[in-house]
C-alpha cells in the first residue's frame, strides 16, 4: 500500500475494506480476509488488522461468525439522487 503518514494505518486499511464492500468486490455474505490475510496483504501488524475487522463490525458493515470468520453484512449504499 501507498501509506499516507498523516492518517493512521488502521483507518487507511479500513477505508480500503469499506471501498471494496461498497464497490461489490466483497458482496453481502462474502467472507472478508482474516486478520492474518490483512497482515500479509498490507503489511500492518496483527493488532492493527484485528482493529480494522472490529471497526467494520462496529460500523455494521460486517459481522463475525465465531470460529468461521468475518462476513459482509450489508448492500452498498445507493449513490445520492441528483
Amino acid at each position: 500500500m501507498d501509506w499516507q503518514p498523516e492518517i493512521p494505518r488502521w483507518r487507511q486499511v479500513y477505508a480500503l475494506m469499506e471501498e471494496r464492500i461498497d464497490n461489490g468486490t466483497y458482496p453481502p455474505g462474502t467472507r472478508l480476509p482474516s486478520a492474518h490475510d490483512l497482515v500479509e496483504e498490507t503489511g500492518i501488524g496483527q493488532v492493527t488488522a484485528k482493529r480494522v475487522l472490529r471497526e467494520l463490525r462496529e460500523a455494521k458493515l460486517a459481522y463475525m461468525e465465531p470460529g468461521i470468520g468475518t462476513f459482509v453484512s450489508r448492500l452498498p449504499e445507493a449513490p445520492p439522487a441528483r
